[in-house]
């Protein structure tokens, strides 16, 4: 009898792949990480070979599981497309995300995005978390990943990030200067949570390095101008948290939300796994 691949358990084992776990997997599908293990399992007895090798602490592809995996894209490429037709208009996904929250994870989320959304064209700008969510309040964007605004409601949290004062082991603050400062301009809500602490504390401040970004305030940083108050999460290797050292406040937490309003099932399908690949570099990081 011949046996024949399901597409949903192939699709499953794409996302175990390319997510690198079976809890990320399965909150992507929006299932279960029993129901993702069932489906491989089935998968494997098709094939009659281990693809996964399961371990407490990490989910690797096997040999075979490795050859089988460009032969699993092209199958749920070849699917989609018979599904959309031969010409089909291609959507596109615009997503907004925050400077401040994009950090090492958006290469992933583009490469994850891209692997499992081929058919979707992908939009996608970097600003401040307030402008952001004003053009998705505005029907701008599909989709934002920013900081928390305020008490604004809903939304999915990816992140809890922690800040800290970050700066070169080389910085030197002397005694009686205002403390030099990298930062985003206004509007930023990581240098307005900066310059209240430091008003409270009563530490005087200079902006010495006002960047267009987030790359290039880090640089700064590097560089020895200032101190820069970035999330743990992004702050590039070469950087210290300086904080301790020079008795500067502690900065309040921030999280980072999705907020989404799609209903095409290929959008969602998307940002589940947009949503999964940001948890688990996140938390890698």
């Amino acid at each position: 009898m011949m046996m024949t691949l399901d597409i949903d358990t192939v699709r499953a084992f794409l996302l175990v792949a390319e997510l690198q776990g079976f809890t990320r997997a399965a909150e992507a599908l929006g299932t279960t990480q029993a129901a993702v293990s069932m489906k491989l399992q089935r998968l494997e007895a098709v094939l009659g070979k281990r693809l996964i090798e399961r371990s407490p602490r990490a989910v690797r592809l096997t040999a075979d599981g490795s050859a089988f995996l460009p032969h699993a894209r092209a199958l749920i490429e070849a699917h989609d497309r018979a599904l959309s037709g031969e010409t089909p208009a291609r959507q596109q996904l615009t997503l907004g995300i925050s400077d401040h929250a994009a950090g090492p994870e958006l290469v992933p989320l583009l490469e994850r995005l891209h692997a499992m959304a081929s058919q979707l064209a992908l939009a996608v700008t970097i600003g401040f978390s307030r402008n952001m969510l004003d053009a998705y309040d505005a029907g701008e964007f599909d989709a934002v990943i920013v900081r928390q605004e305020g008490s604004r409601r809903g939304g999915e949290k990816l992140a809890d990030d922690e800040f800290g004062w970050f700066a070169t082991k080389r910085f030197v603050w002397p005694r009686g200067d205002a403390l030099p400062l990298a930062t985003l301009a206004p509007p930023c809500g990581v240098r307005a949570l900066a310059v209240r602490a430091l008003d409270k504390a009563g530490i005087d401040w200079t902006e010495s390095f006002i960047g267009g970004g987030v790359m290039a305030v880090a640089a700064a940083a590097l560089a020895g101008l200032a101190v820069a108050p970035l999330a743990r999460r992004i702050a590039p290797a070469g950087l210290i948290d300086v904080g301790p050292a020079h008795k500067l406040p502690r900065l309040a937490g921030s999280k980072v939300m999705l907020y989404s309003k799609v209903s095409d099932p290929a959008k969602l399908a998307a940002l589940r796994t947009l949503a999964a690949t940001f948890r688990s570099v996140a938390a890698a990081a």
